[in-house]
């Protein structure tokens, strides 16, 4: 399953078509696929450059030409013979900032066309190196030819190249044999639902409605200010209006009572503010 068919299956259990997510999970992942619906997908740029943390196993022994276990060989098992502190050893490196070199099979883009649609035609797939950050990459276990892992990476980041160029860095190559992800941004695992979950609430949008976030614990670095009739009437005319806010933070969430996100604001000065994104 893609992150694209996730889209497919909410949208018919919802009705919704406006649906995007915040992060391509690949197919062979599972875990935290956060989900924007109708409005709210208007807020995806404040999530661009969240950091994901993942929990996974890396197979040591032979590469693959996709960095993952759904891909070809790239040769023989060499059947390495490793010790927990070699691994560990050789994975102290891939910590702090660092240049990344994304696998060939993967979204990004080449010309428009996304690289993954051309390696598989066999065409030369030509991908600069990025800039990523791993705040953290753990060891965790080694169990013959297979180790177990933790990892925090910023977005744009693939915990796929990190198993290749470990394996290569070991001399045995390696790929990525499972992985979950368990946290992106603020969203994690354990306020999550599966679709199994969700697909008996097809037509229920009020249950569905129930299992969503509450709008206001979104962006928590936004403070959430509640605007009186006049203040949303400007807002919504895309006039700067004054709110009852007395925090220093330059951009609020603005809500018509509990629920109803309004849009976010812009701080002008003091408790002036100009609508910077509307919700309609």
């Amino acid at each position: 399953m893609t992150s694209h068919d996730v889209v497919g299956i909410l949208r018919r259990i919802t009705g919704e078509r406006s649906i995007g997510h915040l992060g391509t999970l690949d197919p062979m992942a599972t875990g935290v696929l956060p989900m924007l619906l109708g409005k709210f997908t208007r807020l995806a740029q404040y999530f661009s450059s969240a950091e994901k943390s993942y929990v996974g196993t890396i197979r040591f022994g032979f590469a693959t030409d996709t960095y993952d276990a759904e891909g070809a060989p790239a040769g023989p098992d060499s059947m390495p013979s490793l010790n927990l502190d070699q691994v560990r050893a050789a994975a102290s490196r891939f910590r702090g900032e660092m240049q990344q070199m994304p696998p060939s099979y993967s979204a990004k883009k080449i010309a428009g066309t996304p690289a993954y649609k051309l390696a598989r035609e066999g065409k030369p797939v030509e991908l600069k190196a990025a800039t990523v950050h791993i705040a953290s990459f753990a060891i965790t276990a080694l169990d013959g030819a297979e180790a177990g892992f933790t990892m925090s990476i910023s977005a744009g980041g693939y915990v796929r190249s990190v198993a290749h160029e470990l394996g290569q860095d070991l001399g045995c190559g390696a790929h990525l044999s499972s992985l979950r992800r368990t946290q992106a941004g603020v969203f994690t695992l354990a306020e999550s639902h599966t679709l199994e979950e969700l697909s008996p609430l097809a037509g229920n949008l009020e249950a569905f409605e129930r299992l969503c976030l509450h709008p206001r614990s979104l962006l928590p670095e936004m403070p959430s200010v509640t605007g009186d009739e006049l203040a949303l009437g400007r807002l919504r005319n895309g006039a700067q209006a004054n709110l009852p806010e007395f925090s220093s933070a330059p951009l609020v969430k603005v809500f018509a009572g509990q629920r109803e996100l309004v849009g976010i604001a812009k701080r002008v000065a003091g408790t002036l503010f100009q609508p910077v994104v509307g919700m309609g």
